[in-house]
């Protein structure tokens, strides 16, 4: 990530932070645009945005497919182009967010609003580790504590000192219960009910059926019991602690690339709405341009269009 001065120390926060947000790099234009190479923006994951990539009207667009490289968890090559005939030379239609072409890697739309020029835009993702909790104090478990950050996982012990006990919660990657029989029943219970993608545990077969037996007692339905991967991880002949770690891990890597393209809840995207004006899908947040009328809350991509609806419904 190369980002100059104040814009690089931010992004340095937020990632210290475990924020998620996305820098917004101009690596292309074609003039006229007020927006030059090496232009840069921070865009948070409720929309708003920092720095300078182009007037308002790039900005928008920038600001919308950087919610999406969020959602996608990958980068993104945004080239925006003045309303035009691109799309019947390229043979491509318009689609409601003015999209003319989209390729693997890249998006290619036509904005209604420039006034010329063109601009491209590398929207590169920065997205907190998911997390993997640990519950035990076996040496699996310390494996797995160690090993998990290698493989871009924030790895932490169920026991979190002085904070108490960590909780499992919907945003989290896996639990893994790697205590020998102590405890089990309650952290793998709030697992499954906290909806966790990934919920192991280290055990033998017949061990591991036993405590499934015991969370059917206590009324575990056969559903969110299919879910507890036990004995926890792939099959791979492993022996030592490092090798069951590594197998769980491999497992862990499975669940989480198989879901890669899923929307992810932490990067849930603000609400949208269209500019009246223009037609663009607008990114509805704290400092989107809006106004009042009828009762409804309209939204514009820039100043141009607010300025074009007010004349349209002013008084005769």
């Amino acid at each position: 990530m190369i980002v100059g001065g104040a814009l690089s120390s931010r992004a340095r926060e937020l990632i210290a932070q475990g924020e998620a947000f996305v820098t917004a790099t101009v690596v292309r234009v074609e003039h006229p645009t007020s927006s030059k190479p090496g232009n840069v923006a921070l865009v948070h994951e409720d929309g708003s945005m920092e720095g300078f990539v182009g007037g308002v009207c790039a900005q928008n667009s920038v600001r919308l497919y950087s919610l999406r490289a969020i959602e996608r968890g990958e980068p993104l090559l945004l080239r925006i182009l003045p309303e035009g005939p691109v799309s019947a030379k390229n043979g491509a239609n318009v689609d409601e967010n003015h999209e003319v072409a989209h390729d693997e890697g890249s998006v290619t739309v036509q904005n209604p609003c420039l006034s010329g020029g063109a601009i491209e835009v590398f929207l590169e993702p920065f997205l907190p580790p998911p997390r993997m909790i640990v519950a035990g104090d076996t040496p699996i478990a310390a494996a797995l504590l160690r090993l998990g950050p290698e493989f871009g996982l924030y790895a932490v012990d169920s026991y979190g000192g002085d904070s108490g006990t960590v909780v499992p919660i919907a945003d989290d990657l896996a639990l893994i219960v790697a205590a020998h029989g102590r405890d089990e029943l309650s952290i793998l219970r709030a697992a499954l009910e906290a909806e966790v993608q990934y919920v192991g545990l280290v055990a033998s077969r017949k061990r591991g059926a036993g405590v499934l037996d015991q969370l059917r007692g206590e009324g575990v339905g056969e559903e969110l019991l299919a879910r507890i991967d036990t004995p926890a991880g792939l099959n791979i002949g492993a022996r030592t602690p490092a090798e069951v770690a590594l197998s769980i891990l491999a497992s862990i890597i499975e669940v989480r690339r198989r879901d890669s393209t899923a929307p992810r809840s932490w990067a849930a995207a603000p609400p949208t709405a269209v500019d009246p004006i223009c037609g663009m899908t607008v990114v509805v947040s704290a400092d989107a341009l809006s106004m009042q009328f009828a009762g409804d809350t309209h939204y514009f991509c820039g100043e141009g269009c607010l300025r074009a609806f007010e004349r349209q419904h002013a008084p005769a």
